[in-house]
């Protein structure tokens, strides 16, 4: 029964005044009331389900007394299907298959209603309803907070949604709501959801924070526009857009995400206008698929927390940026795969770690009147079928001001480059381009760098004040067809450049002459000699066979049993797919962890053979690297290093010694950065081609993980490599005296038990390298002391004596 009573008035003619007077139930106060009247509704819990047919006011007391609970054990507490108002009413559901206040027809006003419930919706809005909804609060942590559906629409503002337990506001089913100052947070699935064909949503001066999922998911055709609104600390991305979503963003604000700012897939469109995009954890805008589309308008994209390019375009997708700033970040734009293409428009690109624009993988990026300055590099054009336009440009303080790499073949007009550290522009790895009314100034390097085999052309350009030489061309440039580059009507106040001969067809070319370049000397050009016929591979071994010499080895039983799993987990996949079945992915990729002299090396290679042997890889191999296989001297030649190194080892195992120190701790401008980045890539591009370990000390390894999320997330697992023992070590120079015919004497293997167990285990102590060196020591001392006998019987010749040890250190 309902606690309280409820007071009908009206002020109208005496039939209606009739009417006056206290009901016992709200349900008999709404059937007696007709549109117009008033229902004032006295302090209590009301156990009903209340429907408002009728264009009533239905209120709480005035004055505070009280607050009005509707609260029914199970179904709708409230539905209108009247334009009804309703005002100061606690709203409270307990059905899970349905909402707290059902909103079905007409265009009532629902004022300063408190809805605390658990319901499948606390405001679901559907039909032909247009309320208008001002100052009401949801908290509904078992399902959405504000669901507007079918088709309906109103206008609700300065509401809040408290909690939920799904999305903070859904829109679908072609519902297109206006949200107006509303506050949207603490919800556990996306903070607003607009989906479905014909489906929109309108919001001024909303915020939308502290979501566990994404801040605003539009998909499947739906529209949205927000102004002066801001999206922050989601746990996921802040924006997503799918399947031919459509959004513009004019004022907003997007920030503290740990994922991409912004995330649009297949065929979405998105419009940034004087938007900010700051403190994000993977790209800024990140752009997918062919159709898609983002433009932004005097927007700033600025201060990235992870090692992300702030703007990412692939898969076809195209990126349009004017007058807008991206600063702060570890790489500016990057635009990569045949189709992709970014235009960049009076643009200020500054504070950038590592490349300031880069375009691979047969993209496409025009850059016009726009500024990069304090970057690792300008622009990096990487490989063949990437290109567009640099045209009017200025690239200041930088390491290297634009990079031509692998055919790619850009063309770079009236762009200058001031004080360079390295090169202005270096092209190197049959790269093209070319470089038109372009400047150098200041260069701590050479103006142009054009290294053997690149055939790129340089008209009317202008290099002053560099410090090694204006020009440098391995080929020596031409005038002709030839396989270096073309020069003409260029000039340099450097004395190394030299007019060319006056019968020089055309018109004035210059040529550097032949100094030292950024590797070393050019070498001479030598006639290419056939190449000699490939070893034929031999067969790999049988997995078994591998397992048994893994299982030789001393000690290392935590590590063997961790390939063994591995193994396990492949060869069952790779069964149960020919089973037709589906197999769990197995990430291949490992970490070795532990100090020198343990192992990693040997089961590196043992691993490689067990996937070789598996049909994981093709041969099984291993290539080992460390930091000075894969970093260069200057920018571009680091990319080139690393990707050599990935192709010796297509088919078999990359072995990174010593990983950390591609990532030192003081790193600044360090070129190990370049060579993570490329590795990165590489494994994400040719996942199946390679297996890849990084091994190094535990302590080191960890920080390096740490402070690069892109590499730890393409690794399965960390392998630990234990120090060895006494023991362990003892059984290493039994194994190698047996090996090499050597015996220990009674009394030998207790004095190298005592011998291991006082070695100091300092930065020097080797491990298993260690009791590698001590039989070696034995050697040569029996050598010594076998060498002055003039008849050795065999037991002088093989037995190896306790005085044989060399002298603790």
């Amino acid at each position: 029964m309902a606690q309280g009573t409820v007071q009908v008035t009206h002020t109208g003619t005496s039939r209606w005044r009739r009417r006056t007077g206290e009901y016992a139930s709200l349900a008999a106060a709404l059937e007696a009331a007709a549109d117009g009247d008033v229902l004032t509704v006295a302090p209590g819990t009301y156990r009903e389900n209340l429907v408002i047919r009728r264009a009533v006011t239905l209120r709480g007391p005035e004055g505070g007394a009280g607050p009005v609970r509707i609260a029914p054990v199970d179904g709708v507490p409230l539905t209108v299907r009247a334009s009804a108002t309703l005002q100061d009413l606690h709203v409270e559901g307990q059905d899970a298959a349905a909402p707290a206040l059902l909103v079905e027809e007409g265009t009532p006003e629902l004022l300063d209603l408190r809805i605390v419930t658990r319901s499948a919706a606390g405001i679901e809005v559907r039909g032909a309803a247009r309320p208008t909804v001002r100052r009401c609060t949801v908290d509904n942590p078992a399902g959405v907070g504000i669901a507007v559906l079918d088709g309906a629409g109103g206008v609700f503002e300065e509401c809040e949604v408290v909690a939920a337990g799904q999305s903070g506001v859904s829109v679908r089913g072609g519902a297109h709501p206006r949200l107006e100052r509303c506050r949207i947070h603490h919800a556990s699935g996306a903070g607003i959801t607009v989906n479905g064909e014909g489906s929109g949503l309108e919001g001024v001066g909303c915020e939308v924070y502290e979501i566990k999922g994404t801040g605003l998911q539009i998909a499947a055709r739906a529209t949205a526009h927000l102004s002066d609104s801001s999206v922050h600390r989601t746990s996921a991305d802040g924006i997503t857009l799918d399947t031919d979503a459509v959004l513009t963003l004019s004022d907003c604000d997007i920030h503290d995400i740990p994922e991409n700012a912004v995330d649009l897939r297949s065929r979405s469109v998105l419009t940034l206008t004087r938007s900010t995009v700051r403190r994000f954890g993977r790209n800024g805008l990140s752009v997918w698929d062919p159709g898609t589309r983002v433009d932004a308008n005097q927007c700033e994209i600025h201060d990235s927390t992870g090692d992300y390019p702030a703007v990412w375009v692939s898969d076809g997708a195209t990126a349009v940026l004017d007058s807008c700033r991206v600063h702060d970040v570890p790489d500016a734009l990057f635009v990569l795969d045949r189709g992709s293409r970014a235009d960049v428009v009076d643009c200020d690109l500054s504070q950038v770690r590592n490349t300031a624009v880069s375009v691979s993988d047969g993209a496409t990026a025009q850059l016009d009147d726009c500024r990069i300055r304090e970057a690792s590099t300008g622009a990096w054009f990487r490989d063949h079928g990437s290109g567009g336009t640099l045209a009017g440009c200025t690239i200041d303080g930088v390491q290297t001001g634009v990079i031509v790499t692998k055919g790619a073949d850009p063309t770079i007009e009236r762009c200058t480059v001031t004080t360079p550290a390295e090169a202005g522009f270096y092209v190197s790895a049959e790269g093209r381009g070319s470089f038109v009314g372009c400047r150098v100034t200041g260069s701590g390097g050479y103006g142009f760098h054009v290294m053997d085999g690149c055939r790129t052309t340089l008209r009317g350009c202008r290099t002053e004040r560099c410090a090694r030489a204006g020009y440098e061309f391995a080929d020596g440039g031409s005038a002709g067809e030839g396989s270096g580059p073309v020069v003409e009507d260029c000039t340099s106040d450097e004395s190394g450049v030299r007019k060319a001969p006056a019968d020089s067809a055309g018109a004035t070319v210059l040529t550097a002459t032949q100094t030292p370049g950024l590797l070393g000397n050019v070498p001479v050009p030598r006639t290419a000699a056939a190449p000699p016929p490939a070893p034929t591979p031999e067969p790999a071994r049988a997995s078994t066979d591998v397992l048994g010499e893994l299982d030789a080895l001393v000690g290392l039983e935590s590590v063997k049993h961790e390939v063994r799993t591995l193994t396990n987990m492949i060869e069952v996949g790779r069964r149960r797919q020919e089973a037709g079945l589906k197999a769990a992915s197995v990430r291949r990729h490992l970490v070795f962890t532990g100090n020198p002299g343990t192992g990693k090396t040997t089961v590196a290679r043992l691993y490689g053979e067990i996937l070789a042997s598996l049909g994981v890889l093709e041969r099984g191999h291993l290539v080992e690297v460390s930091r000075v296989d894969l970093v260069g001297e200057h920018i571009g030649s680091t990319a080139i290093r690393t990707q050599e190194a990935f192709d010796r080892a297509r088919g078999g195992v990359l072995f990174v010694d010593e990983a950390y120190a591609l990532s030192p701790e003081d790193s600044g401008r360090d070129f190990g950065r370049e060579a993570i980045d490329t590795l990165v890539k590489l494994m994400e591009d040719h996942r199946d081609a390679v297996v890849v370990i990084v091994a190094g000390y535990t302590a080191e390894m960890e920080r390096f993980l740490t402070v690069n999320p892109g590499v730890a997330s393409r690794f399965s697992r960390t392998i630990s490599f234990s120090d060895y023992v006494p023991d362990e070590l003892l059984r290493i120079v039994e194994q190698q005296a047996d090996e090499h015919e050597y015996r220990l004497a009674e009394g030998t293997g207790e004095a190298l038990r005592k011998y291991f167990t006082e070695l100091p285990k300092g930065p020097a102590f080797g491990n298993g390298r260690t009791a590698r060196q001590t039989f070696e020591s034995m050697v040569e001392r029996h050598a010594g002391r076998v060498a002055v006998l003039a008849d050795a019987s065999t037991d002088d010749l093989t037995l190896l004596y306790p005085e044989d040890l060399p002298e603790l250190p």
